[in-house]
């Protein structure tokens, strides 16, 4: 093993190249290696001399130190929403960027305090134990939970944030991945990665939806590459999002018998769910059958194609805001300067913007926000002095509004 900066943590910058997108052999020609040392600098077999070091870090855009810190525990294997042809790379591309999600919330965890996880607990180990009615009644208890009532959900990332789930959206650039979701054994929450390439809200609500259904359903049944065991799992994550969104009774009630395009797509604004998911949730409730919903089917892709609706830009897609509402909290109290709140999480402005759904350029000219989450009553005085360079204490509980 030869000497360099030993710091390196080899799994750091294993995950770099993952979220960068990045070959051994495309890094080592960033930064004027050979492929084969970069090789060794993953092992951990040879270490790059301090020049080499820097450069590795200013090629990955992440600070310096950032490659030197302990790794935390990753997430679990991640459910994703249609990956079943999905590219390695880009799988591989998305779980970096949900453990850089996962991250930020750890750190910031230092001085805010989240909200608890509050999700209906099923111990499940094998899908065909699964039942309509169970899924049904974990749905059910769900919106109990939650207190969302019979009707409409008015927004449900909001929702699931304020139960205490990670919330995150962003491009993942394949189509056939369209979320994921995972638990995080640091945070103690699960964190759901939601696709944000199609600025479509019926379909972000869905598959949100859709991976709530996972995080309560699948929780103990291992990841498997099983085809019909892994078809059986989404459909049963499909049949929980269908009953979150579309309540049996209350939905029922208000569906015209025989129902049509036209009925439906009235009530898709109401319950902002698309007439597909509608009809499909119909047919789950024995509303329609077989034929029924086949015949529905068909006169939709001949009136509209095969994937948009009428309205699908009548509903703005539903934007996480537990990350960025805590980073104008740690700012507007002076607990982090700005400049420092990318230096202390490691990553680039441009991908805490991201990953926080802060705006663009936000580190360069930040507004002024109201308070919206609690501080932490912890000292955190040594750590906030090295980070801000200043004597300012973490802002006391008792200052913040409920």
């Amino acid at each position: 093993m030869t000497k360099g900066i030993k710091d390196l943590q080899p799994a750091r910058l294993e995950q770099a190249l993952s979220a960068r997108g990045l070959t051994k052999g495309q890094l080592a020609s960033l930064v004027g290696v050979a492929a084969s040392t970069v090789t060794k600098w993953c092992k951990g077999d040879q270490f790059p001399e301090a020049e080499a070091f820097d450069r590795l870090a200013l090629v990955l855009n992440v600070q310096a130190e950032w490659l030197a810190r302990p790794m935390l525990p990753p997430v679990t294997p991640p459910l994703y929403r249609s990956n079943a042809n999905a590219l390695k790379s880009a799988r591989a591309k998305l779980e970096a960027h949900t453990e850089w999600a996962q991250e930020i919330a750890l750190l910031l965890s230092n001085y805010v305090d989240y909200p608890k996880l509050n999700i209906p607990k099923r111990s499940f180990i094998d899908p065909e134990q699964i039942s309509s009615a169970d899924i049904e009644a974990a749905a059910e208890e769900c919106r109990a939970l939650w207190q969302l009532g019979k009707g409409p959900i008015q927004n449900l990332v909001l929702a699931a944030e304020g139960a205490g789930v990670l919330v995150i959206r962003q491009e993942t650039e394949i189509s056939v991945i369209e979320g994921l979701s995972a638990w995080s054994q640091p945070l103690g929450c699960p964190i759901i990665l939601l696709a944000a390439d199609k600025a479509n809200g019926f379909r972000s609500r869905f598959d949100l939806a859709h991976e709530i259904g996972h995080l309560v359903l699948h929780k103990h049944i291992p990841k498997t590459d099983d085809k019909e065991r892994y078809n059986l799992m989404e459909k049963q994550a499909h049949r929980f999002a269908g009953a979150l969104l579309l309540p049996a009774e209350t939905f029922a009630n208000e569906v015209r018998i025989p129902s049509n395009l036209d009925n439906l797509l009235i009530l898709k604004q109401r319950w902002g769910v698309s007439v597909a998911a509608m009809m499909m949730r119909l047919h789950a409730l024995g509303l329609l059958s077989d034929d029924e919903r086949l015949l529905l089917f068909k006169r939709r892709s001949a009136r509209w194609g095969s994937k948009a609706e009428p309205g699908d830009d009548q509903w703005e897609p539903e934007l996480p805001r537990l990350l960025r509402r805590t980073i104008e909290l740690l700012i507007n109290e002076g607990v982090l300067s700005v400049d420092n709140i990318p230096r202390y999480l490691g990553i680039s402005p441009r991908d805490v913007e991201k990953l926080c759904h802060l705006r663009e350029n936000y580190f360069d000219s930040p507004v002024a926000v109201i308070e919206l989450a609690a501080l932490r009553a912890e000292k955190y005085q040594s750590q906030l002095s090295r980070l801000s360079g200043d004597k300012a204490p973490v802002v006391p509980l008792q200052r913040l509004k409920k």
